[in-house]
């Protein structure tokens, strides 16, 4: 049996609307508790603007523990297309030495796929994108692992979406797991939905499971701000989703993955800070 872990997974925390309260209460979770490893799965500013990412990329450097850290598609610049296409990268050199890098443990790996994309041959440039290159580049890492090592993948998007058909889907999405569950990985860890999410997604090859981290911003949807607590004994990755209200893992978890991850708004409301989407089912204690 390999050494117990234990393994924080964060996402989408969206500094421009980042909850100062949520970020504070995890970074002295992260100091208290000690985490092996800290995988935090994209979306870590609302529009990429320098200032944000300054934000961001200075609460990052403040974390003390290994950090991987996905890209996610609110982190590629909006305005700026020639930036976006050449140097999409640009505005986070400060955490370039945590930018989908693999986090190697003695019998468990992290191991990072790029689901965000700098441009698509589709409108919708917020969806994913698992390009052959960037799946050729985790199964490189995946394969090149010691005998015996588990590995968790960490992505953005996930990999599977409901109710969609086309263009709404997570490109490449299922031939990516198809590859993924012949290596039996433990799990993709992914954000995006903002709402955590524990799920397994039957293949050809076997079955993968899919768990999702919800927001640590006011950006919220269906639950309050949270991220997962993963415990890794050897055989068993257990998952506990962490939040300030105090709701049990169960009742913070997602049935599904929706198909549109963008939060409903009314009619002439502004984009920007009036995202914030009540909870309307109080969970059962």
């Amino acid at each position: 049996m390999s050494h117990p872990y234990l393994l924080f997974h964060l996402s989408d925390i969206h500094f421009g609307l980042e909850d100062n309260h949520a970020l504070d209460w995890v970074k002295q979770e992260i100091a208290d508790k000690r985490p092996d490893a800290v995988a935090i799965t994209g979306d870590l500013t609302m529009r990429a603007r320098q200032h944000e990412f300054d934000a961001a990329c200075a609460w990052i450097r403040s974390l003390d523990a290994p950090i991987t850290v996905e890209v996610g598609n609110h982190d590629l610049p909006y305005f700026n297309p020639i930036e976006r296409i050449f140097d999409p990268y640009k505005r986070m050199r400060a955490i370039a030495d945590k930018v989908e890098v693999d986090i190697d443990l003695p019998g468990l790996a992290i191991v990072p796929l790029k689901t965000a994309a700098r441009w698509q041959p589709r409108l919708n440039w917020s969806k994913g994108w698992v390009t052959d290159a960037a799946l050729a580049r985790c199964l490189h890492g995946l394969d090149a692992l010691p005998a015996g090592t588990r590995a968790l993948v960490a992505a953005h998007h996930p990999l599977r979406e409901a109710g969609t058909r086309g263009t709404a889907l997570t490109r490449n999405g299922q031939k990516a797991m198809m590859e993924l569950a012949k290596r039996n990985v433990l799990a993709v860890l992914s954000g995006h939905v903002h709402d955590a999410f524990d799920l397994t997604h039957e293949t050809v090859h076997g079955s993968v499971r899919m768990i999702g981290a919800g927001t640590l911003s006011k950006r919220v949807r269906s639950t309050p701000p949270s991220f997962n607590e993963l415990r890794w004994d050897g055989e068993h990755l257990a998952l506990r989703v962490r939040n300030l209200d105090g709701y049990a893992t169960q009742d913070m978890l997602i049935d599904d993955i929706p198909e549109d991850a963008t939060p409903p708004r009314k009619p002439g409301e502004p984009v920007a800070p009036a995202d914030q989407v009540p909870r309307t089912d109080p969970p059962v204690h």
